[in-house]
């Protein structure tokens, strides 16, 4: 007896009923219906095919300690990243940052399609770390998890470019015009040397996806980021011997101290508002009183305006001193600017939620900020699309050094929402062009 293939008899059946009943446009609905479920089983066989493969490459990426000023590193990620777009043979370019600073390059690859949407997808290589924390916390598998630091942060994004990349090539999906990807090299140090391209990258694609982490109660897209600002603050006081005359000085350290507890309930100025010392430094030997102190905070808050706020309540209270006779100074500066949520983005949120729903994955929509600032708002500065954040892997515990995972099974959905989620973006983008 000779073998009938189901989808191909299926969809003749489906097709010659509705001409039958006269109805193409029926005809034309239940043959796409069809097609887009034969699609989804072969996308979701093939991340269930690539999930242990991700995990594989995540092993390979956390051993590679890449600091953001970690020149030498951040060649090592571009190398291990550029040999895994080889094995796809998928060409791709190393690129050199904008501005003075000297930050690590940037991987680029453009992808031409068959379509008409322009789709971009970034994430970064660099970390937090300094060299040697990886002893803190090897890469390891426990109780679905799998730990390592810089797995979350953003080790995790690049895995799922990858392996997203290796997905649509072996389906054979090109119904986009053109695929950007972006791997830059200075994100956990404001992206001064990327930025220029990521807001280039935004102003010139229709779709921009950014895969910074998920959270791990639940998974979500994101539309909604923090701004981010910082605060120099300077002390200068009087150096004297710390045995022998310790009164003649002015203990800059003290003042800091000081100025840094003072100013620590600022969170509380407006909803959003995260603010905290992260950095100090004083003195330089043991027995001398510390002629000058620096502190730095780190700010974030909901909208650039609530910075205002910020700048002038401290600027307020750095007048009350402890110390006296000493000068107290602070630098403000306004850095990454916020995502914010708009109807486009809104639009291919819906649609990514609505590709999980085919796999029964929960997948919510964030339109508020929570602390954390991206390069995805860069990328918004221009854009005449939408721009969308945390198409990463779930996970927790970005810049600690002994507590970052990812989920396991988050590996598969996402692997699947993403590749169908550039073709259905595609596809909707072209019919929309007729």
């Amino acid at each position: 007896m000779k073998k009938i293939d189901r989808p191909s008899f299926f969809l003749s059946a489906c097709l010659g009923t509705a001409l039958v009943l006269g109805n193409i446009g029926i005809a034309q609905r239940v043959l796409a219906a069809e097609m887009k479920q034969i699609q989804a089983s072969q996308m979701n066989a093939l991340a269930d095919k690539e999930a242990p493969e991700l995990l594989k490459t995540l092993e390979e990426l956390v051993a590679i300690e890449s600091g953001s000023t970690d020149l030498e590193g951040l060649a090592k990620m571009q190398a291990t990243i550029g040999k895994k777009l080889d094995q796809l043979g998928i060409p791709y370019q190393i690129i050199q940052g904008s501005g003075n600073t000297k930050t690590g390059a940037m991987v680029m690859v453009k992808l031409k399609g068959n379509g008409t949407a322009k789709i971009a997808m970034i994430a970064h290589m660099d970390t937090v770390y300094q060299k040697g924390d990886s002893k803190k916390q090897p890469f390891k598998v426990a109780d679905g998890k799998a730990y390592g630091l810089g797995i979350q942060d953003d080790r995790a994004g690049i895995a799922v470019i990858l392996h997203t990349l290796k997905m649509i090539k072996a389906a054979g999906i090109n119904s986009f015009g053109e695929l950007t990807i972006l791997i830059n090299a200075d994100e956990e140090i404001g992206s001064p040397g990327s930025k220029e391209t990521i807001m280039a990258l935004g102003e010139a694609n229709d779709l921009v996806i950014s895969c910074e982490t998920s959270g791990t109660k639940a998974d979500y897209v994101r539309l909604a980021t923090s701004s981010i600002a910082r605060a120099d603050l300077s002390v200068q006081g009087k150096a004297a011997h710390s045995g022998a005359n310790p009164d003649f000085g002015r203990n800059a350290l003290y003042e800091m101290a000081h100025q840094v507890l003072q100013t620590r309930d600022i969170n509380n100025i407006a909803p959003g508002v995260k603010f905290n010392w992260t950095l100090a430094q004083a003195g330089t030997v043991r027995n001398m009183i510390p002629p000058e102190a620096k502190a730095t905070a780190d700010i974030r808050a909901n909208k650039m305006s609530d910075f205002d706020l910020v700048e002038e309540k401290l600027k307020e209270k750095i007048q009350n001193h402890l110390i006296p006779d000493t000068t107290v100074t602070v630098d403000f500066i306004r850095a990454r600017p916020p995502l914010v949520p708009n109807e486009k983005g809104l639009a291919v949120a819906k649609l990514a939620q609505s590709i999980a729903k085919e796999i029964q994955w929960p997948l919510e929509v964030l339109d508020t900020p929570t602390g954390g600032g991206t390069d995805a708002a860069y990328a918004q500065i221009r854009s005449r699309g939408a721009v969308i954040e945390s198409f990463g892997l779930q996970g927790f515990g970005g810049h600690t050094d002994n507590a970052e995972y990812i989920l396991i099974d988050s590996i598969k959905p996402r692997l699947f929402i993403t590749s169908m989620l550039i073709d259905q973006y595609s596809k909707q983008h072209a019919a929309e062009k007729k």
